[in-house]
C-alpha cells in the first residue's frame, strides 16, 4: 500500500512536541575546521550520502552547495554539537510525512532515530558524523519540501494532461532565509502547500482514516447468500452495526434490539453506500460488503492520492475554477473562496474505448440549440450501420449529411455512394439542434485537442444512477440551465427565463464568456465533502493503480533522481 513503508526500514520512534521546547530558536552554524569543510565538499562533489536511504542526490547536489555557500561552508542545522530546533522539527516532519500523503522513507523516516541516539552519546560527536547528519537534513528537507509543493511526480506521466505550477522555487533560497532561523517552520512549510479548502479537508480526513486504520481493522464481514432487505432477519446485524460505528456512519448511542435488519441501521448503510458511489438502497449486498470490508489504509491510500493530485493544480487562476470529478460523477463549482457554490450529477466516457481525458481548459462561450458534428469514428462504427440497416433513421433522428463547409448534401436517405464519402471523411454528419439533439439544448466550449465539451442531454434518465460513464467521452450536466446562469453572470441579463428563451428559440446562439472560466477535468477516486466527510469511489479508469505504480517505481533502484519534468 501506498502508506506503507518502503523498503530502506520499519517503524522507529518519533519526536515529540515536548522534546523541541526549550530549545534555542536563534541557532548559529557550526563552524567546520579546514578538514571538516573539505569532507562535504567531498559529499556535495559526488551528489552521493552512503547513509541515505536513497543515497544518490545528485539532483539536488547544486541547489545543496548553493545553500552551504550561503552560510560559508559551514553546518546550519548544528549548534555546539547538537541538532538545532529547526532540524528537529523538520526532523517530525519527515518521521510524519504520512500525515501528509506522502511516505516518510522517502526522507528517511525511520533512520533518523538512530541518527539522534548518536548526540546522547557521552562522547563529543566528531565532524565526521556532523557534517554527513547535517546534509542528510538539508537533502531530506530540499526532496519534502519539493515533493509538498508539487508533487513527486510529472503529471504527464500518469496520462494527467495538466500543467503543474511552474514557478521557480528557490529551495536553497527557502531553506536558507526562511526555515534555518524561523521561529515557527511549520507556519513557513505550509506556505508552500496548495492554498485549496479541498486540500485541507482532505488533509484532515486523511489523520483520521490513519488513525483508523492503526487501532486495527476488524473481522470482515460476510457476504451474504442473498442480498439482505430492510425488515429481514440477518445473522450478521452486530457485526455490522460495530463496523458502521466505527466508520462514523452509525450513531455510538444506537443498541441493536433484534437481529432483525431494520431502522437506524437500514439508514446508516444507506449513508455508507452514498459516501461509497452505490445506489443508496439500504440492501446489504455484495457490493455494499464489499467497500465495508476495504482495508482502512486502503482508504487512508486513496485521500493521499487525492492530495497528490491536488499539488499538481495551478494556483495561479484568473478566478476559481469548474471542477469535473471523472469517478465521482460530479461538477463543482468553485467561489472566491474555493468552497463549492454548486455542485451537480455529470455523465463521463465509458471505462472502456471512451475514457473523459484528464486536462485543463477554460469555458469561452455557452452555445444555446447547438448542432452536433458526429466525429467520424463515431459515424462508421455507430451511425453508418444504424442507416444502412433502417432507412429511416437519418431522418428520424434530425441528422443530415453536409460538406466541409457545411452546405447540406441531404436529410434524406442517402445511397450507399454518399455513405461511402461518409466513411472516408469526405462529408459528415451532423445533428440539427432540438430535443432529439445529443448535446441538448446547451454547449460549453472547453477548447482541447481532445474535442471534448461539457453539454447538456436528452438522456436524463442516466442521471439517477449510481455509475454514470455511459458517454464517448463529452461530460453530460444534469442542470444545464443552472450552469449557464453561473457561467455567464454579470453579463448582461442572463437570468434563468432568457436562458430558457433561447435554449427553446428558433436559431443557434452562441454567447461568449467575457471573463473565461478556468475549466478542470480531473480524476480522484477519495473526495471530502465540505461538511468534512470523506465519499470514495470506484477506480473506474484504473489511473490510482497507475499512479501507485508510478510512485513505488520511483525507487526501485537506487539511482540518479530525475525531475519531475514540471
Amino acid at each position: 500500500m501506498l502508506l506503507a513503508l518502503a523498503i530502506c526500514g520499519g517503524g522507529a520512534p518519533k519526536i515529540s512536541a515536548a522534546a523541541l521546547d526549550g530549545l534555542d530558536v536563534a541557532p548559529l552554524p557550526q563552524q567546520l575546521t579546514p578538514a571538516g569543510q573539505a569532507l562535504l565538499r567531498h559529499y556535495l562533489d559526488a551528489g552521493q550520502l552512503p547513509d541515505l536511504c536513497w543515497s544518490d542526490f545528485s539532483a539536488y547536489r547544486a541547489d545543496a552547495a548553493k545553500f552551504y555557500a550561503a552560510f560559508g561552508n559551514a553546518l546550519p542545522w548544528v549548534q555546539e554539537g547538537k541538532p538545532t530546533h529547526q532540524a528537529l522539527t523538520l526532523i517530525r516532519d519527515f518521521q510524519n510525512a504520512e500525515y501528509k500523503g506522502l511516505s516518510p522513507e522517502d526522507y528517511d523516516g525511520s533512520r533518523w532515530a538512530a541518527r539522534l541516539a548518536r548526540f546522547n552519546q557521552p562522547a563529543i560527536v566528531s565532524e565526521a558524523d556532523l557534517v554527513p547528519f547535517d546534509l542528510e537534513i538539508t537533502v531530506s528537507a530540499m526532496r519534502y519540501l519539493s515533493d509538498l509543493k508539487d508533487g513527486r511526480i510529472n503529471p504527464r506521466s500518469v496520462h494527467f494532461d495538466i500543467s503543474v505550477d511552474h514557478t521557480h522555487f528557490d529551495l536553497s533560497g527557502f531553506l536558507s532565509q526562511e526555515i534555518v532561523a524561523s521561529q515557527d517552520v511549520e507556519a513557513i512549510i505550509s506556505s508552500i502547500e496548495p492554498p485549496f479548502a479541498i486540500y485541507h479537508r482532505t488533509e484532515n480526513a486523511l489523520a483520521t482514516y490513519i488513525e483508523l486504520s492503526k487501532e486495527g481493522e476488524s473481522a470482515a464481514l460476510s457476504i451474504p447468500r442473498k442480498p439482505v432487505k430492510p425488515g429481514m432477519a440477518y445473522t450478521d446485524s452486530a457485526a455490522l452495526a460495530a463496523r458502521l460505528k466505527f466508520l462514523g456512519d452509525l450513531s455510538q448511542d444506537f443498541h441493536l434490539a433484534a437481529e432483525t435488519y431494520q431502522g437506524a441501521l437500514v439508514d446508516a448503510v444507506r449513508h455508507f453506500q452514498t459516501r461509497h458511489g452505490l445506489q443508496p438502497s439500504g440492501v446489504v449486498d455484495g457490493a455494499t460488503v464489499k467497500e465495508l470490508n476495504t482495508p482502512l489504509s486502503a482508504r487512508a491510500g486513496q485521500l493521499a492520492l487525492t492530495m497528490e493530485r491536488i499539488r499538481w493544480v495551478r494556483r495561479d487562476f484568473s478566478r476559481p475554477p469548474i471542477v469535473v470529478n471523472i469517478p465521482e460523477f460530479s461538477l463543482h463549482v468553485d467561489n472566491e473562496q474555493y468552497h463549492w457554490a454548486l455542485s451537480m450529477k455529470v455523465v463521463v466516457g465509458k471505462a472502456y474505448r471512451h475514457k473523459t481525458p484528464v486536462f485543463e481548459s477554460q469555458i469561452g462561450a455557452v452555445i444555446f440549440r447547438p448542432y452536433w458534428n458526429v466525429p467520424l469514428s463515431i459515424a462508421r462504427t455507430e451511425l453508418i450501420p444504424h442507416i444502412q440497416k433502417e432507412a429511416s433513421y437519418l431522418t428520424a433522428n434530425d441528422y443530415e449529411i453536409v460538406d466541409k463547409r457545411g452546405e447540406i448534401i441531404s436529410r434524406e436517405t442517402p445511397s450507399a455512394e454518399l455513405l461511402a464519402r461518409v466513411a472516408s471523411g469526405e462529408l459528415r454528419i451532423r445533428q440539427r439542434p432540438g430535443p432529439k439533439n445529443a448535446l441538448g439544448l446547451v454547449k460549453f466550449d472547453i477548447p482541447s485537442s481532445y474535442g471534448v465539451y461539457m453539454h447538456g442531454t436528452p438522456a436524463t434518465e442516466l442521471f439517477s444512477r449510481s455509475r454514470r460513464d455511459f458517454s464517448h467521452g463529452c461530460i453530460r450536466v444534469e442542470d444545464p440551465v443552472v450552469l449557464a446562469k453561473w457561467v455567464l453572470q454579470g453579463q448582461g441579463d442572463w437570468n434563468e427565463e432568457k436562458i430558457l428563451a433561447a435554449m427553446n428559440g428558433d436559431a443557434t446562439l452562441e454567447v461568449g464568456v467575457k471573463n473565461a472560466i478556468p475549466v478542470l477535468i480531473v480524476y480522484g477516486t477519495a473526495v471530502v465533502m465540505e461538511n468534512g466527510e470523506a465519499h470514495f469511489f470506484r477506480d473506474i479508469y484504473g489511473l490510482d493503480a497507475a499512479l501507485e505504480k508510478a510512485l513505488g517505481a520511483r525507487h526501485s533502484v537506487d539511482i540518479a533522481e530525475t525531475p519531475k519534468g514540471h
